[in-house]
Protein backbone atom coordinates (compact mmCIF):
# COMPACT_ATOMS: atom_id res chain seq x y z
CA UNK A 1 0.00 0.00 0.00
CA UNK A 2 0.94 3.46 -0.89
CA UNK A 3 2.40 5.35 2.16
CA UNK A 4 0.61 8.03 1.50
CA UNK A 5 -2.81 6.70 1.33
CA UNK A 6 -4.69 6.29 4.86
CA UNK A 7 -6.01 2.79 5.22
CA UNK A 8 -9.16 2.61 4.52
CA UNK A 9 -11.78 2.39 7.73
CA UNK A 10 -14.79 -0.20 6.40
CA UNK A 11 -17.27 -0.56 4.54
CA UNK A 12 -19.29 2.44 2.88
CA UNK A 13 -22.29 0.94 1.28
CA UNK A 14 -23.49 -2.20 -0.65
CA UNK A 15 -25.23 -2.24 -3.63
CA UNK A 16 -27.54 -4.80 -4.73
CA UNK A 17 -30.38 -5.41 -7.62
CA UNK A 18 -33.93 -6.00 -6.71
CA UNK A 19 -36.44 -6.68 -9.33
CA UNK A 20 -39.45 -5.46 -7.35
CA UNK A 21 -38.86 -1.93 -5.11
CA UNK A 22 -41.87 -2.28 -3.43
CA UNK A 23 -41.66 -5.57 -1.71
CA UNK A 24 -37.18 -4.33 -1.29
CA UNK A 25 -38.68 -1.46 0.56
CA UNK A 26 -41.48 -3.73 2.91
CA UNK A 27 -38.21 -5.97 3.48
CA UNK A 28 -35.62 -3.89 4.54
CA UNK A 29 -38.12 -1.14 6.78
CA UNK A 30 -40.76 -3.39 7.89
CA UNK A 31 -38.75 -6.35 8.73
CA UNK A 32 -35.07 -5.48 9.28
CA UNK A 33 -35.95 -2.17 11.03
CA UNK A 34 -33.68 -0.15 8.37
CA UNK A 35 -34.98 3.87 7.69
CA UNK A 36 -35.42 4.05 4.12
CA UNK A 37 -33.22 7.05 3.71
CA UNK A 38 -32.70 8.20 0.13
CA UNK A 39 -35.45 7.68 -3.20
CA UNK A 40 -33.28 8.58 -6.27
CA UNK A 41 -31.94 7.02 -9.67
CA UNK A 42 -29.34 4.98 -11.06
CA UNK A 43 -27.49 7.74 -12.68
CA UNK A 44 -25.98 5.13 -15.83
CA UNK A 45 -29.75 3.84 -16.02
CA UNK A 46 -31.94 6.71 -15.16
CA UNK A 47 -35.50 5.49 -15.63
CA UNK A 48 -34.83 3.16 -12.88
CA UNK A 49 -34.56 3.25 -9.05
CA UNK A 50 -31.91 3.47 -6.73
CA UNK A 51 -33.09 3.31 -3.09
CA UNK A 52 -31.45 3.59 0.12
CA UNK A 53 -31.99 2.12 3.46
CA UNK A 54 -29.82 3.15 6.75
CA UNK A 55 -29.71 3.98 10.17
CA UNK A 56 -31.06 7.50 10.41
CA UNK A 57 -28.63 9.75 8.62
CA UNK A 58 -27.70 6.66 6.34
CA UNK A 59 -24.38 7.05 8.01
CA UNK A 60 -21.34 5.81 5.73
CA UNK A 61 -21.05 1.82 7.11
CA UNK A 62 -24.87 1.31 7.69
CA UNK A 63 -26.55 1.90 3.83
CA UNK A 64 -27.43 -0.55 1.63
CA UNK A 65 -28.40 0.50 -0.97
CA UNK A 66 -30.47 -1.21 -4.66
CA UNK A 67 -30.81 -0.50 -8.22
CA UNK A 68 -34.30 -1.40 -9.39
CA UNK A 69 -34.21 -3.41 -12.59
CA UNK A 70 -37.21 -5.36 -12.57
CA UNK A 71 -36.29 -6.73 -16.62
CA UNK A 72 -33.29 -8.42 -15.26
CA UNK A 73 -31.87 -11.50 -15.25
CA UNK A 74 -33.41 -13.92 -12.53
CA UNK A 75 -30.84 -14.11 -9.52
CA UNK A 76 -27.54 -16.23 -10.66
CA UNK A 77 -24.91 -16.45 -8.01
CA UNK A 78 -21.85 -17.63 -7.67
CA UNK A 79 -18.20 -16.84 -7.99
CA UNK A 80 -17.23 -12.84 -8.99
CA UNK A 81 -19.85 -11.92 -6.66
CA UNK A 82 -20.54 -10.46 -2.85
CA UNK A 83 -22.23 -13.49 -1.96
CA UNK A 84 -23.35 -12.80 1.27
CA UNK A 85 -24.24 -9.66 3.13
CA UNK A 86 -23.96 -9.37 7.36
CA UNK A 87 -25.18 -6.72 9.15
CA UNK A 88 -24.19 -6.20 13.13
CA UNK A 89 -26.66 -6.61 15.75
CA UNK A 90 -25.51 -6.43 19.45
CA UNK A 91 -24.61 -10.07 20.93
CA UNK A 92 -27.31 -10.04 23.08
CA UNK A 93 -30.26 -9.62 20.38
CA UNK A 94 -29.70 -12.60 18.24
CA UNK A 95 -32.60 -14.08 20.11
CA UNK A 96 -34.41 -11.18 19.73
CA UNK A 97 -33.91 -11.07 16.09
CA UNK A 98 -34.62 -14.92 15.14
CA UNK A 99 -38.20 -14.63 17.33
CA UNK A 100 -39.10 -11.72 14.99
CA UNK A 101 -38.35 -13.10 12.09
CA UNK A 102 -40.08 -16.20 12.85
CA UNK A 103 -43.07 -14.29 13.67
CA UNK A 104 -42.89 -12.77 10.71
CA UNK A 105 -42.51 -15.45 8.63
CA UNK A 106 -38.85 -15.13 7.62
CA UNK A 107 -36.87 -18.27 7.47
CA UNK A 108 -33.76 -18.46 8.83
CA UNK A 109 -31.31 -20.64 10.56
CA UNK A 110 -28.64 -20.14 13.13
CA UNK A 111 -24.47 -19.96 12.68
CA UNK A 112 -21.90 -19.31 14.32
CA UNK A 113 -18.74 -16.83 12.04
CA UNK A 114 -15.61 -16.95 13.92
CA UNK A 115 -16.90 -17.39 17.62
CA UNK A 116 -20.31 -15.23 16.74
CA UNK A 117 -23.54 -16.57 17.26
CA UNK A 118 -25.53 -15.34 14.01
CA UNK A 119 -28.88 -15.56 12.01
CA UNK A 120 -28.64 -16.56 8.18
CA UNK A 121 -31.85 -15.37 6.04
CA UNK A 122 -32.74 -14.24 2.61
CA UNK A 123 -34.36 -10.91 1.44
CA UNK A 124 -36.77 -10.60 -0.66
CA UNK A 125 -35.39 -10.93 -3.57
CA UNK A 126 -33.17 -14.06 -2.49
CA UNK A 127 -29.82 -12.43 -1.54
CA UNK A 128 -28.38 -13.96 1.35
CA UNK A 129 -27.97 -11.70 4.76
CA UNK A 130 -26.79 -12.59 8.01
CA UNK A 131 -27.12 -10.90 11.62
CA UNK A 132 -24.22 -11.15 13.36
CA UNK A 133 -24.13 -10.70 17.24
CA UNK A 134 -20.88 -8.53 17.16
CA UNK A 135 -21.46 -4.92 17.03
CA UNK A 136 -20.10 -1.58 17.88
CA UNK A 137 -22.01 1.86 17.97
CA UNK A 138 -19.56 3.67 16.56
CA UNK A 139 -20.77 4.13 13.53
CA UNK A 140 -24.78 4.32 13.98
CA UNK A 141 -27.24 7.19 14.33
CA UNK A 142 -30.50 5.54 15.56
CA UNK A 143 -33.72 6.06 13.67
CA UNK A 144 -36.16 6.82 17.15
CA UNK A 145 -39.22 6.25 14.99
CA UNK A 146 -37.85 2.82 13.78
CA UNK A 147 -39.95 -0.63 14.07
CA UNK A 148 -36.74 -2.41 15.99
CA UNK A 149 -36.34 -1.04 19.63
CA UNK A 150 -33.06 0.54 19.84
CA UNK A 151 -31.23 -1.78 21.88
CA UNK A 152 -31.75 -4.69 18.99
CA UNK A 153 -31.98 -2.36 16.05
CA UNK A 154 -29.08 -3.27 13.26
CA UNK A 155 -26.13 -1.01 13.86
CA UNK A 156 -25.17 -1.15 10.00
CA UNK A 157 -22.34 -3.08 8.35
CA UNK A 158 -20.33 -6.10 10.01
CA UNK A 159 -19.07 -7.49 7.10
CA UNK A 160 -19.15 -8.93 3.23
CA UNK A 161 -18.05 -12.41 2.40
CA UNK A 162 -16.44 -12.46 -1.16
CA UNK A 163 -16.27 -16.03 -3.30
CA UNK A 164 -13.98 -15.84 -6.05
CA UNK A 165 -13.01 -18.90 -8.15
CA UNK A 166 -9.31 -18.19 -7.55
CA UNK A 167 -8.42 -16.51 -4.63
CA UNK A 168 -4.47 -15.47 -4.55
CA UNK A 169 -4.67 -12.68 -6.63
CA UNK A 170 -7.43 -10.93 -4.88
CA UNK A 171 -5.57 -11.71 -1.10
CA UNK A 172 -2.48 -9.84 -3.15
CA UNK A 173 -4.66 -6.97 -3.88
CA UNK A 174 -6.15 -6.84 -0.80
CA UNK A 175 -3.22 -7.25 1.64
CA UNK A 176 -0.57 -5.40 -0.72
CA UNK A 177 -2.41 -2.53 -2.08
CA UNK A 178 -5.44 -1.88 -0.18
CA UNK A 179 -3.80 -2.45 3.07
CA UNK A 180 -6.24 -5.40 4.90
CA UNK A 181 -4.84 -7.86 7.21
CA UNK A 182 -5.87 -11.51 7.24
CA UNK A 183 -7.40 -12.28 10.68
CA UNK A 184 -8.50 -15.76 11.10
CA UNK A 185 -9.08 -19.11 8.82
CA UNK A 186 -12.15 -21.05 9.10
CA UNK A 187 -12.34 -24.04 6.78
CA UNK A 188 -12.41 -22.48 3.09
CA UNK A 189 -13.01 -18.86 4.40
CA UNK A 190 -10.44 -16.72 4.72
CA UNK A 191 -11.53 -13.59 7.11
CA UNK A 192 -9.23 -10.10 7.35
CA UNK A 193 -9.99 -6.65 8.55
CA UNK A 194 -8.93 -3.12 7.39
CA UNK A 195 -8.82 0.15 9.64
CA UNK A 196 -8.92 -0.62 13.12
CA UNK A 197 -10.98 -3.82 13.02
CA UNK A 198 -13.67 -4.98 14.16
CA UNK A 199 -17.60 -4.80 12.90
CA UNK A 200 -18.15 -3.16 9.33
CA UNK A 201 -14.40 -3.23 8.56
CA UNK A 202 -14.34 -7.17 7.65
CA UNK A 203 -13.93 -9.06 4.34
CA UNK A 204 -14.78 -12.71 4.35
CA UNK A 205 -12.77 -14.36 1.32
CA UNK A 206 -14.10 -18.19 -0.34
CA UNK A 207 -12.47 -19.55 -3.09
CA UNK A 208 -14.61 -21.80 -4.79
CA UNK A 209 -13.16 -23.46 -8.06
CA UNK A 210 -15.81 -25.49 -8.60
CA UNK A 211 -18.44 -22.49 -9.52
CA UNK A 212 -20.75 -21.62 -10.94
CA UNK A 213 -19.93 -18.00 -11.77
CA UNK A 214 -22.04 -15.20 -10.42
CA UNK A 215 -23.73 -12.76 -13.05
CA UNK A 216 -24.86 -9.75 -12.90
CA UNK A 217 -28.76 -10.38 -11.73
CA UNK A 218 -31.55 -9.42 -9.50
CA UNK A 219 -31.06 -11.13 -6.27
CA UNK A 220 -27.29 -9.98 -6.79
CA UNK A 221 -25.25 -7.90 -5.03
CA UNK A 222 -24.12 -5.45 -7.90
CA UNK A 223 -20.66 -3.85 -5.72
CA UNK A 224 -19.32 -2.93 -2.19
CA UNK A 225 -17.97 0.80 -1.28
CA UNK A 226 -14.89 0.78 0.97
CA UNK A 227 -14.67 4.30 2.69
CA UNK A 228 -12.48 7.10 2.23
CA UNK A 229 -12.47 10.06 3.89
CA UNK A 230 -12.85 12.85 1.63
CA UNK A 231 -11.22 13.54 -2.16
CA UNK A 232 -7.81 13.82 -2.06
CA UNK A 233 -7.44 10.50 -0.42
CA UNK A 234 -10.02 9.42 -2.78
CA UNK A 235 -7.48 10.20 -5.46
CA UNK A 236 -4.22 9.01 -3.70
CA UNK A 237 -6.52 5.76 -3.62
CA UNK A 238 -6.94 5.61 -7.34
CA UNK A 239 -3.13 6.34 -8.20
CA UNK A 240 -2.38 3.45 -5.87
CA UNK A 241 -4.66 1.12 -7.43
CA UNK A 242 -3.40 1.69 -11.32
CA UNK A 243 0.24 1.39 -10.35
CA UNK A 244 -0.88 -1.80 -8.72
CA UNK A 245 -2.46 -2.65 -12.33
CA UNK A 246 -6.18 -1.76 -11.22
CA UNK A 247 -8.28 -0.36 -14.20
CA UNK A 248 -10.32 2.04 -12.49
CA UNK A 249 -12.48 4.42 -13.66
CA UNK A 250 -11.99 8.38 -13.09
CA UNK A 251 -13.68 10.20 -10.32
CA UNK A 252 -17.42 10.04 -10.34
CA UNK A 253 -19.63 12.33 -8.69
CA UNK A 254 -22.28 10.41 -7.41
CA UNK A 255 -23.47 13.74 -5.62
CA UNK A 256 -23.85 12.09 -1.94
CA UNK A 257 -20.35 11.19 -2.56
CA UNK A 258 -17.69 11.06 -5.18
CA UNK A 259 -16.30 7.54 -6.44
CA UNK A 260 -13.66 5.35 -8.35
CA UNK A 261 -14.79 1.79 -9.32
CA UNK A 262 -12.78 -0.95 -10.39
CA UNK A 263 -12.95 -4.89 -10.74
CA UNK A 264 -10.07 -6.93 -7.85
CA UNK A 265 -8.81 -9.59 -9.79
CA UNK A 266 -11.75 -12.16 -8.56
CA UNK A 267 -14.36 -10.34 -10.82
CA UNK A 268 -16.08 -8.26 -7.91
CA UNK A 269 -16.55 -4.62 -8.17
CA UNK A 270 -15.33 -2.42 -5.79
CA UNK A 271 -15.70 1.06 -5.54
CA UNK A 272 -14.30 3.79 -2.97
CA UNK A 273 -16.96 6.34 -2.19
CA UNK A 274 -16.26 9.69 0.18
CA UNK A 275 -17.36 9.81 3.27
CA UNK A 276 -19.38 13.37 2.34
CA UNK A 277 -21.35 14.99 1.70
CA UNK A 278 -23.77 12.67 2.65
CA UNK A 279 -27.47 11.82 2.24
CA UNK A 280 -28.53 15.46 3.69
CA UNK A 281 -27.10 17.34 1.16
CA UNK A 282 -30.63 18.09 -0.51
CA UNK A 283 -33.05 16.76 2.50
CA UNK A 284 -33.31 17.58 5.75
CA UNK A 285 -32.53 14.58 8.63
CA UNK A 286 -35.62 14.16 9.49
CA UNK A 287 -37.34 14.26 5.56
CA UNK A 288 -34.70 11.81 4.75
CA UNK A 289 -36.62 9.63 1.90
CA UNK A 290 -39.37 11.49 1.60
CA UNK A 291 -39.09 12.85 -1.97
CA UNK A 292 -37.53 11.55 -5.42
CA UNK A 293 -34.53 12.96 -4.77
CA UNK A 294 -32.53 14.13 -7.89
CA UNK A 295 -28.48 15.38 -8.48
CA UNK A 296 -28.77 19.19 -10.13
CA UNK A 297 -27.82 17.48 -13.62
CA UNK A 298 -30.45 15.23 -13.46
CA UNK A 299 -33.62 17.96 -12.74
CA UNK A 300 -34.69 18.39 -16.08
CA UNK A 301 -35.68 14.94 -15.94
CA UNK A 302 -37.72 15.29 -13.20
CA UNK A 303 -41.49 15.48 -15.04
CA UNK A 304 -40.56 12.45 -17.14
CA UNK A 305 -39.26 10.14 -14.30
CA UNK A 306 -42.14 11.27 -12.20
CA UNK A 307 -44.20 9.59 -14.98
CA UNK A 308 -42.03 6.33 -15.58
CA UNK A 309 -40.92 5.48 -11.97
CA UNK A 310 -43.52 3.37 -10.30
CA UNK A 311 -44.68 4.40 -6.97
CA UNK A 312 -43.21 3.47 -3.63
CA UNK A 313 -44.93 3.29 0.01
CA UNK A 314 -43.04 3.41 2.69
CA UNK A 315 -44.18 1.44 5.72
CA UNK A 316 -45.38 3.65 8.81
CA UNK A 317 -43.33 2.01 11.25
CA UNK A 318 -44.03 1.94 15.44
CA UNK A 319 -41.13 1.06 17.48
CA UNK A 320 -41.68 -2.63 19.21
CA UNK A 321 -40.32 -4.82 22.09
CA UNK A 322 -39.32 -8.30 22.15
CA UNK A 323 -41.72 -10.20 20.37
Amino acid sequence: MGASVASIPGIHHVTCITGDAQKCVDFYVSVLGLRFVKKSINQDLPDTYHIYFGDYLGTPGTAMTFFGWPTWPKQRVGSGQVTTVSFQVPAGSIGFWSRRLKQLGVAHEQATRFGADALVLRDADGIELELVGDANDDRWTPWPEGPVEQDHAIRGFHSVALTVAEAAATVELLTRTMGFRQASRDGKRLRFETGEGGPHSILDLIESPEGPEGEESIGTVHHVAWRTADAATQVAWRESLLEAGRNVTPVIDRWYFKSIYYREPGGVLFEIATDGPGFTVDEKPEKLGTTLSLPPWFQVRREHLDDVLPPIAVPTTTATGAH
